[in-house]
């Protein structure tokens, strides 16, 4: 099964919304909120595109370094260590978090005994450039039980496996055996080092999806909410039944 990202469903009435509120004289009320509001540096989310999201998160996680960050959840909280050897995913996920992007979403996509999916909401306001990030799979960075990555579209409309700029997930997984292993190993051509196949047989994962996305973090607490958040009731589609809201702070 694979990590996919779904086009949000209510994009047009969103749109229509929005440009009602731009025909709208500002009151003085909102301009004094506006300049109330904190100046958060970085590139405006709304300004990269294909073309320049590459540079400007190269600059910006060299300028703005982060490595951990925590998910303040409706069920509790996650902390999240971000690794140094996959820079633009954590630059990424480090401005989204800063510029509050991931605060007006939650968790969207649960399925148990494999991964919480999370990023987006159909209700979001704040825009976001069209752009992907280019793979950075590294070999010590694999799915167990715990691990921070990136969703994306599948092999057929995205052959260079690049990640989604904002849909992101965590391995809940369950444990494998060696002949489980072995058989995803013919199916997908993955070699499992003897580090993960520990891991999948103990700690458990998702051994399938390291063939083809990127793990850029993983959980250095709260597994027992990813837990918690796995178990949630959802509708046919995997949609939670209750909504499971997130704040991402970045903390160092």
């Amino acid at each position: 099964m694979g990590i996919f990202r779904f086009p949000a469903a209510c994009t047009l009435l969103v749109a229509a919304l929005a440009l009602g509120a731009c025909n709208r004289q500002p009151t003085e009320s909102a301009g004094a909120e506006a300049a109330a509001t904190p100046h958060i540096p970085g590139p405006a989310l709304d300004s990269l595109n294909a073309r320049n999201a590459v540079a400007l998160l190269t600059a910006y996680g060299q300028q703005y370094p982060g490595s951990e960050v925590v998910l303040h959840t409706t069920l509790g909280d996650i902390g999240l260590r971000l690794y140094d050897d996959t820079p633009l995913h954590r630059a990424n996920f480090l401005l989204l978090a800063r510029k509050k992007f991931f605060d007006e979403g939650g968790f969207y996509r649960i399925v148990q005994d494999f991964m919480i999916q999370g990023g987006d909401d159909d209700d979001r306001r704040m825009a976001l450039g069209a752009y992907k990030l280019p793979p950075e799979r590294r070999p010590g960075h694999f799915h167990k039980r715990g691990a921070l990555a990136m969703a994306r579209f599948s092999d057929a409309e995205n052959p260079k496996k690049e990640s989604s700029n904002h849909d992101f997930y965590i391995v809940q997984g369950k444990t494998f055996s060696d002949a489980e292993l072995d058989e995803i190993a013919r199916i997908t051509a993955i070699t499992f080092s003897p580090a993960q196949r520990q891991a999948y047989k103990t700690i458990g994962g998702a051994p399938a999806l390291d063939a083809g996305y990127t793990v850029f973090g993983e959980v250095t607490r709260g597994l027992e909410v990813v837990k918690k958040i796995a178990d949630t009731p959802v509708d046919a589609q995997k949609w939670p039944i209750k909504e499971v809201l997130m704040k991402v702070e970045v903390v160092k």
